[in-house]
């Protein structure tokens, strides 16, 4: 079986018969903190958690009585943001992948996502790195990667982080004048040309990062990144 992208941790399964004392001899075993449980037929039921696990009345409970609310997880065609969104909404650090037939393909943790950001974000590619501000009315990334493109040049990944709006009426006033910033990961070293022409075609440069910058910068723009999807 050839397991789903976001399912890259498929820790041993529970079944709903299994003890308590067993369970956190497997936690202790696994390293983690949850693990799933499954049932004869192959269908996921639940997770449990060392917590639930520490707070059942006896070693010899069986598993399936300390269980909590359902579970959140995630279909195994979800994309990457969705991970991220559920895992932030409901402070997991891991959310187990199930399809809609209940089967259990493994569960996708925090590091798992933030590395596959940093594949899309191109980080590992060389490269220079442009970031502009521009009015979010504004904002045509179509317009920016034609501007960024020239000369040969080409846009590897692009990031938009628009301003943050959660403190206005709801009525979208003031976000005509308020930057959106966009980050480009591009296929050359020459940040100077590409700033130039971003420069030309009215774009605000606020940094510009060479491939001589070290790779400890590069994983701070991703950092960077991940915090702000954690706002």
């Amino acid at each position: 079986m050839i397991l789903p992208l976001l399912a890259t941790w498929t820790p041993e399964p529970l079944a709903p018969s299994a003890t308590v004392e067993d369970a956190l001899g497997l936690l202790l075993d696994e390293g983690t903190g949850v693990l799933p449980v499954v049932d004869a037929t192959d269908r996921f039921v639940g997770v449990v958690t060392e917590r639930m696990l520490l707070e059942a009345d006896s070693p010899d409970a069986f598993v399936s009585t300390v269980f909590g609310a359902p579970p959140v997880t995630i279909a195994p065609e979800a994309h990457v943001f969705e991970a991220t969104k559920l895992m932030i909404q409901h402070d997991l650090a891991a959310i187990a992948v199930v399809d809609d037939d209940r089967h259990y393909y493994g569960f996708a943790r925090r590091h798992d996502i933030f590395e596959r950001f940093a594949r899309m974000l191109a980080t590992q590619e060389a490269g220079a790195v442009v970031s502009v501000e521009v009015p979010a009315r504004d904002l045509a990334l179509s317009q920016l990667v034609y501007a960024a493109e020239q000369n040969g040049v080409h846009v590897r990944s692009i990031v938009s982080e628009l301003p943050d709006t959660s403190g206005e009426d709801g009525d979208g006033e003031g976000l005509s004048d308020a930057p959106a910033r966009v980050t480009l990961k591009l296929d050359t070293t020459d940040a100077a040309r590409v700033r130039a022409m971003l420069e030309h075609y009215g774009y605000r440069v606020v940094a510009s990062y060479g491939e001589r910058e070290n790779d400890d910068d590069l994983q701070d723009r991703v950092r960077a990144f991940m915090r702000y999807l954690e706002v």
